[in-house]
């Protein structure tokens, strides 16, 4: 069968009418002419695209749907039939065998537009980041589920932002005065040191300040304040595995590791690593992991005098003795600390301090 489906105006409907007439086309036609309602306006109306228009008539649609069933085709009686008369049709020559009825194939399933259904609140897009240290929904701004104007009211420190924003959980206060003791021990360690060096040279030629900033602290690494994780990941692993200094040592030596967190080029004391260790002696419930590196010291000072418990040591060291006695990090999460680099994070956010005044002289 065919279906036809025409509109008022031209006469391309006739030459089908003709090969009707003339037995040219021999299966079953239904068709319908639109533009019907053409009679009912006093003046012409262009109908659809320009051409639909009747120009007589013959080229109405009533004219051509008259012409078409006097043909033999099969006209409805109005649009709203059209679909009766092909479904009839159909199931006609169904009937009398000259068409086998094709098995329905369930159509696929068109996708949603997504920003329409976003927008109904239907579903929502995929999370390509996300945050769980800040949130700004409500009225004011939260650091890890903390309101901004509690910690203002509570006369929190940077030590309890370090708390909130890094490690997810508000930290005893010694914990964070620790964090806060650190900041200020490593905020700078004079102009000849690589980083500061960098950044005064920077400076000097003309770069604005976050320039100058970070080439110093690209230079921070294993020979240069980079050594806080190594220092913490070997001393626990040699403390965990209960290993003398003896055998902590001369097993490094064996690998070719120099043994992070332990050495200074120029002095045989550090003052800083004297005020940390007091400060943990005097707050800490458990200094299990210093308690080894003086071991370590003692072990290395017989060796030479400068192989001394350095600033990188004693804050990795001193950092697993937080984390273990703060009984608020699981075994996991303290391994998962050591191993992202949290602690040279405690560095890199000190020497800026420093490396900005630096820039700023």
């Amino acid at each position: 069968m065919m279906v036809v489906l025409g509109e008022l105006g031209g006469r391309d409907e006739y030459s089908l009418v003709e090969a009707l007439k003339q037995g040219k086309v021999n299966k079953h036609v239904v068709a319908w002419v639109s533009g019907t309602c053409a009679r009912l306006f006093k003046s012409e109306v262009q109908f659809a695209h320009a051409g639909a228009k009747s120009g007589g008539e013959m080229e109405s649609a009533q004219a051509k749907n008259q012409a078409l069933m006097d043909a033999g085709a099969i006209v409805p009686i109005s649009f709203e039939a059209f679909k009766s008369a092909i479904k009839e049709t159909f199931e006609k020559l169904v009937e009398e065998g000259k068409v086998s009825p094709i098995k329905e194939v369930t159509p696929p399933q068109i996708p949603k537009d997504l920003s329409s259904e976003i927008k109904s609140g239907k579903v929502r897009a995929h999370t390509h980041i996300i945050s769980t240290i800040y949130d700004d929904r409500g009225e004011e701004p939260c650091y890890a589920g903390v309101p901004m104007s509690s910690i203002i009211e509570q006369g929190l420190g940077v030590g309890d932002v370090i708390s909130l924003l890094w490690f997810k959980r508000s930290l005893p206060r010694y914990c964070t005065k620790f964090i806060e003791i650190c900041i200020m021990l490593c905020a700078d360690h004079g102009p000849c040191i690589s980083g500061a060096h960098n950044t005064i040279v920077t400076a000097r030629a003309g770069k604005d300040l976050v320039s100058s900033l970070v080439l110093g602290l690209l230079t921070i690494g294993p020979r240069f304040g980079g050594a806080i994780d190594d220092a913490a990941r070997y001393f626990k692993d040699a403390c965990d595995r209960n290993l003398t200094p003896y055998e902590f040592v001369e097993g490094m030596k064996k690998k070719g590791i120099r043994v992070p967190g332990i050495g200074h080029r120029i002095k045989s004391r550090d003052k800083r690593v004297e005020l940390l260790q007091k400060f943990a002696r005097s707050n800490f419930p458990s200094v299990k992991y210093m308690e080894y590196t003086v071991t370590v010291e003692s072990y290395t000072l017989s060796k030479a005098n400068n192989l001394v418990l350095n600033v990188d040591g004693a804050i990795g060291s001193l950092f697993l003795d937080l984390l273990a006695g703060s009984g608020m990090f699981t075994k996991q999460e303290i391994d998962e600390i050591v191993q992202i680099g949290y602690l040279n994070g405690l560095f890199v956010l000190a020497r800026s301090i420093g490396l900005i005044g630096h820039t700023f002289d």
